[in-house]
């Protein structure tokens, strides 16, 4: 009898990540999907109803921006100071403590918000983190494992979420806030026990400190030397400026964002385009370690609409839900389960079924043709989303069980895209910024989210107002085949770019 020495092995340590994401997740969509409901319904009461839709579905948006922006401190402190386990467990310790706000202060608008602040820092630190932990736990050998296991990472955040969009609606109308918002943090201190009781088991990958040679450092070198690059970075930082004077008319949040995004997007094209002048200060591994994140960020950018998009099914398509017919004993939050349950039907059908067969016809299903496709289907869902409100507009009764559709193709292309998502980030970083690359995949929510928060200032304007009101569209029809066209053009701009990106396989030895 031999033995194969080269067979690869699942780390014993994976279950207790898996577990902690699973009860991780939970929790948060658990909050996260009676948020709108619970804002329209009880929370924001005291703003007239005809202002009501707009203000909960800012501060919704306002929230999961914050949940995508601060992966950026998780990452830094990770990589700088503390490692990813300690980041994770004292960020999980956070946001423990906003969920227990969110159940302690019901009544109170400030004290309720606080809990949102914690929750979006606490969720938004280990973010990053935890996706990169796992990556962590593979080396070369096992590699071929990676995709399976996010996979099954993706699946168990679904099967989290499914049960908390099922339930939570139910709780929130039969127990009250206090209890529908205290069992999703119940949950997160589980998760966090989890992650504690393995931590004696984890591949621990050290903090590498203050890094001379880090991202930031390579890209500074490369637009102080001056020239057409330092001049792209300049016209950025003037638009940021401008973006900061409009905060009257823009939100706090949606300036400050918007001027970040300038100033990143600006500094990043000009830093490419001089980036060997920091060669001979900084070694070339580093050097060509930034370049491929920036190929890599013109990726990210380009999925944004599709978030601007799949966010949106927590509140745009939650109050179009409102306005259709269902039995008495249906919330319309409740829609959103059918989201992850088709998740975790699809994960496995794609892979033991679609993939193969179409691997089988000659067309090799690559990550980024998944993504590029994912895009594309998340537009063709806003359109079946804008046929539903153009009939609910005319007065006709329309059935729940047409959001169906929408959700199904919104939901095919969430697995095409986030799922493929996480492995291809990582795979692509260079070892020494991981979790950089990692932050920056879950800022691309960010900016999706942006986006919408833009939209909605954006169609207050007299101007917007008027050519809405030329079309004889309402203006939820008008937005949501915006967003559509927003989503089909990406696609189309992502399957260009993506035919010359050149493939990493940056996992560790």
């Amino acid at each position: 009898m031999t033995t194969t020495t080269s067979a690869a092995k699942m780390p014993p340590q994976i279950p207790y990540i898996i577990g902690n994401e699973g009860c991780e997740r939970f929790s948060f969509y658990g909050m996260r999907n009676i948020l709108t409901v619970f804002m329209m319904t009880s929370l924001l009461l005291a703003i007239p109803e005809d202002l009501r839709k707009a203000e909960a579905k800012e501060v919704f948006h306002t929230f999961v921006i914050g949940v995508y922006f601060f992966p950026l401190l998780g990452g830094w402190l990770a990589d700088r100071f503390f490692g990813k386990y300690p980041t994770i467990f004292w960020f999980s310790v956070i946001y423990c403590a906003g969920h227990a706000c969110l159940a302690l202060f019901e009544n109170n608008l400030k004290g309720f918000y606080f809990g949102l602040f914690l929750i979006s820092l606490g969720s938004g630190g280990i973010k990053p983190l935890v996706t990169s932990f796992v990556g962590d736990q593979f080396d070369k050998s096992n590699r071929s494992l990676a995709q399976k296991v996010y996979d099954a990472f993706y699946w168990i955040i679904n099967f989290g979420s499914f049960f908390a969009s099922l339930l939570m609606p139910i709780i929130l109308k039969n127990y009250g806030a206090s209890i529908a918002f205290g069992l999703p943090g119940v949950l997160m201190l589980l998760a966090t026990v989890i992650l504690w009781a393995g931590r004696k088991k984890y591949v621990h990958q050290p903090p590498r400190g203050a890094n001379p040679h880090s991202f930031m450092w390579v890209v500074w070198t490369a637009l102080k030397a001056g020239g057409l690059g330092m001049g792209v970075a300049a016209l950025g930082l003037l638009l940021a400026a401008f973006s900061l004077s409009q905060i009257a008319s823009l939100g706090i949040v949606a300036a400050v964002c918007l001027a970040l995004v300038l100033i990143m997007g600006f500094g990043g094209v000009g830093a490419s385009l001089q980036l060997d002048r920091a060669r001979g200060i900084h070694p070339d591994e580093a050097v060509d370690g930034v370049r491929s994140v920036l190929r890599v960020l013109v990726l990210f950018a380009l999925v944004t609409p599709f978030w601007s998009l799949f966010d949106q099914k927590a509140s745009t398509w939650v109050l179009q839900a409102d306005q259709m017919t269902k039995p008495v004993w249906f919330q319309s939050s409740m829609m959103q389960a059918l989201n992850p349950l088709l998740v975790m039907i699809l994960i496995p059908v794609n892979n033991l079924l679609l993939y193969p067969m179409l691997e089988r016809t000659g067309l090799r299903v690559t990550p980024l043709r998944r993504m590029g496709a994912g895009i594309a289907l998340a537009g063709f869902a806003w359109i079946a989303a804008g046929v539903l409100q153009l009939w609910l507009d005319e007065g006709s009764a329309v059935s729940i069980v047409w959001q169906v559709l929408p959700y199904a193709l919104l939901t095919l292309g969430e697995v095409l895209v986030s799922a493929t998502g996480l492995e291809f980030a990582y795979s692509q970083a260079p070892l020494t910024m991981k979790g950089t690359i990692m932050s920056f995949w879950s800022l691309s929510v960010t900016v999706g989210n942006l986006w919408v928060l833009l939209s909605n200032v954006s169609i207050k304007s007299p101007a917007a107002l008027a050519a809405i009101k030329s079309t004889g569209y309402s203006e939820a029809a008008c937005l949501m085949f915006f967003f559509a066209g927003f989503a089909l053009l990406a696609a189309a701009l992502f399957a260009l770019v993506a035919r010359r990106y050149p493939m990493q396989n940056n996992y560790r030895g």
